[in-house]
């Protein structure tokens, strides 16, 4: 092993260049690496899943074009952003999961898109969409990546949703329960 095999790293295969998207002139804080060989984006359950985002994000950045967080519920993302200090490569949209992939697919020119998932769903989308999946673990694994467990945050705003839910549901004088 070389001392510039430490700045590669093989993703499905391909040998991905992690090491030199600065001296390409790549935008490693924003919009990744130009000539990069993939956009890459997460799940909100599966960015929340990982120990530390923003680490991941920084990481990813260095040899993906674009990288970005998906789902249904757009304020969610924005807050996991926020908290985060992280900024999603295309503008979030009140669309669900699979109009948003698609759109980022269609806008995006490289050669492969990859979609971070959690489970069955998120895989059928990523097939359905004609993108590339991994679940979480096996891309963390392949990046080095640390998984952990959401923060208190996050599992206290996967719980406000429920709550919001139910107000909007029940605080309604149509609904007859």
């Amino acid at each position: 092993m070389t001392p510039d095999d430490d700045d590669r790293r093989e993703t499905d295969g391909h040998d991905v260049d992690r090491g030199d998207a600065a001296d390409r002139g790549g935008d490693v804080d924003r919009g990744g690496d130009p000539n990069g060989e993939m956009t890459l984006v997460f799940t909100l359950s599966a960015a929340r899943s990982l120990a530390d985002p923003t680490a991941a994000f920084a990481d990813a950045r260095r040899w993906s074009a674009h990288v970005g967080i998906v789902a249904n519920d757009v304020g969610a993302v924005e807050q996991f952003l926020d908290r985060h200090d992280l900024e999603n490569d295309y503008a979030l949209r009140d669309w669900d999961k699979w109009g948003t992939l698609a759109d980022i697919g269609e806008s995006t020119d490289t050669p492969r898109h990859v979609f971070v998932g959690t489970g069955p769903a998120d895989r059928r989308l990523a097939d359905t969409v004609g993108w590339e999946f991994r679940a979480v673990r096996e891309a963390a694994e392949k990046a080095e990546w640390a998984l952990g467990e959401p923060e208190q945050a996050d599992r206290e705003a996967d719980a406000g949703i429920v709550a919001r839910l139910r107000r909007t549901v029940t605080d309604r004088s149509w609904w007859p329960f």
